[in-house]
């Protein structure tokens, strides 16, 4: 019987494995890739071939195909409140962000393959939520011709997608589809640790992978001490034992990187940068784009492994430090912004580089850069990760935002925020940001001129807000996110991204030789506004001498200058 039982164990297992699908990956001998079609349809096939498998999908995309979400679990658990009650980790997969690097696209294929086929062991308490592609309008943009300098495979995707935006910058102000349906999945998934798949560029070394890891000060707390003394140094031990030599990734773009370099800074407009808002662990894995592309896919398969192996063997303590930090959040006062590197404090790691050399180019007869790949060497370098924040700025009771944004309001829905809106006309005493400098950039940047160097005053006023404008609590996990989003001075708010640019243009005006009579009764009515104008002349004698500078600024100093010229119509209640 027991002979019997294994014979039909085994006749599973093989008939199991003559479903799957052989990918011109394999075919290959690693030179190619899949193409988007081919990926979702050997996606499908492993889903029919196991019951550990579920292919949902998703939200639209740009596109106009849907985006695809690949639940991999062993007890065929694929309800986010089942992971809850058996205490599942769950690791959300990113791949084909940036199709041009498919490493992890083939990568994810070949590992769940092997889970189902009983060759990789999927612990019991991880769940992988896998997006197979998810620039998917890029993928089809398939060529020989992109990413030319990159040692495969033959064919790669486009960076841009089907609105040619570069979908690792849209995270926050979500212009895509993409994005939108990102923040669906994630928070769906709500996972434990978030991996995007990339390729690098830069300097020629020896590394076949390096990783860049969401910045440990900046997601502070329980979780950014546990990732930088334990988390992240034991993935770089793991993938030690599988034999690769991980770095960090190699954020100097010069021909010196053996001089050391810092940490690269992931704003919340990067997949990482936006995870960790939320409290979530998250990587960007870079395989280097010189390395032979079966090589680079390998070590793709190896770091997801590590990670897999790592989460199922501290689930408990990664569980309890999000649970820690997310209440937390809740409670913090304070928030950090402005984050600058502290030149200070570094850490050693051994990098094992090329010699940069210069030689004549067969193509300008002029020196050009040259790694030497027949002189390796192995040097200590450092390497700056630690940062301070420039600014603390303390968290309001509340925000308030006025019905009329509903981009705005609509982005914060998407990402789960809890609000509510007055059901009647309310009036309010609120701080009040005006927006006293900025600086906008010249030339667009996917799709926006960004608002940089924000100087703001503020202002204690009491307003009237209308029934179905928006009450924002700030007593929620979302803290951490609404801060980043709605504080004008943040890197990667609402502001900077010119969700509220038309404040910034003045809408009402006045003609001045019409204004002249109406100036002068107001200042003979008002002798506070008329000691002001005196004290302006007397410090400034250029203003003295400028009658249309003086006649604008008791126009600018009186009710019939317009309220929201300036105002940034983001309240926040004491």
């Amino acid at each position: 019987m027991k002979y019997f039982r294994f014979t039909l164990c085994l006749l599973f297992i093989n008939v199991v494995h003559a479903q799957l699908p052989v990918t011109r990956f394999k075919t290959s001998s690693g030179k190619e890739s899949v193409t988007y079609y081919e990926a979702i349809a050997a996606w499908k096939q492993i889903d029919k071939a196991s019951l550990n498998v579920q292919v949902l999908t998703m939200g639209p995309t740009d596109a106009g195909e849907p985006l695809r979400l690949v639940l991999v679990s062993s007890d065929a658990s694929f309800k986010p409140e089942q992971w809850k009650q058996k205490n599942k980790i769950v690791i959300l997969i990113n791949n084909g962000i940036h199709p041009g690097e498919p490493d992890g696209i083939d990568a994810s294929i070949w590992m769940v393959k092997d889970i189902v086929s009983n060759k990789l062991k999927l612990p019991s308490n991880v769940v992988l939520a896998i997006i197979p592609v998810y620039n998917i309008g890029g993928s089809m943009n398939h060529t020989p011709f992109y990413r030319i300098d990159q040692n495969g495979p033959t064919e790669k995707g486009f960076r841009g997608n089907s609105q040619n935006l570069d979908l690792n910058r849209d995270f926050i102000k979500c212009d895509s589809r993409e994005a939108r349906s990102f923040a669906e999945i994630f928070h769906f998934a709500q996972p434990d640790i978030l991996l995007d798949n990339h390729v690098s560029n830069g300097a020629d070394y020896q590394h076949v992978m390096t990783l860049l890891t969401t910045q440990h000060n900046k997601l502070s707390g329980v979780m950014g001490e546990y990732l930088n003394k334990t988390f992240e140094p034991a993935i770089y031990e793991s993938m030690k034992q599988k034999g690769i030599d991980l770095i960090p990734y190699v954020n100097n773009f010069g021909d010196k990187p053996e001089n050391g370099w810092g940490a690269y800074w992931d704003s919340p407009r990067y997949s990482s940068g936006y995870a960790a808002l939320f409290g979530t662990f998250a990587f960007v894995p870079e395989t280097h784009m010189l390395k032979p592309y079966a090589q680079r896919v390998d070590a793709t398969y190896k770091l997801m492994q590590s990670f897999i192996e790592f989460a199922a063997a501290n689930t408990f303590t990664i569980k309890k430090l999000r649970a820690e930090q997310l209440k937390s959040i809740i409670t913090q006062q304070q928030f950090a912004f402005g984050f600058k590197t502290d030149s200070s404090r570094f850490s050693e790691m051994t990098f094992k580089g090329y010699a940069a050399t210069q030689k004549i180019s067969n193509v300008s007869g002029q020196p050009r850069l040259f790694y030497d790949r027949t002189q390796p060497f192995e040097k200590k370098i450092k390497f700056y990760n630690f940062f301070t924040p420039k600014a603390m700025i303390e968290k309001p009771v509340g925000y308030i935002i006025p019905q009329g944004w509903w981009k705005v309001i609509d982005l914060l829905k998407l990402n789960k925020v809890q609000m509510r809106q007055f059901v009647k006309d309310t009036s309010i005493e609120v701080e009040v940001y005006k927006i006293e400098d900025y600086k906008s950039s010249a030339r667009p940047y996917e799709w926006h001129h960004l608002n940089t160097d924000v100087k703001t005053s503020k202002t204690v006023q009491q307003l009237k807000f209308r029934k179905g404008d928006w009450y924002i609590p700030m007593n929620q996990t979302a803290n951490y996110f609404l801060m980043q989003v709605l504080e004008p001075t943040g890197e990667d708010s609402y502001f900077t991204w010119n969700f509220f640019d038309p404040i910034l243009g003045q809408k009402e005006g006045y003609s001045a030789y019409a204004f002249e009579e109406i100036a002068e009764e107001y200042l003979k009515n008002n002798p506070s506004a008329k000691e002001k104008l005196e004290q302006k002349r007397n410090s400034d004698s250029a203003f003295a001498k400028n009658g249309r500078a003086q006649l604008n600024f008791v126009y600018q100093n009186s009710p019939y200058a317009e309220p929201d010229y300036l105002r940034y119509p983001v309240y926040r209640v004491k």
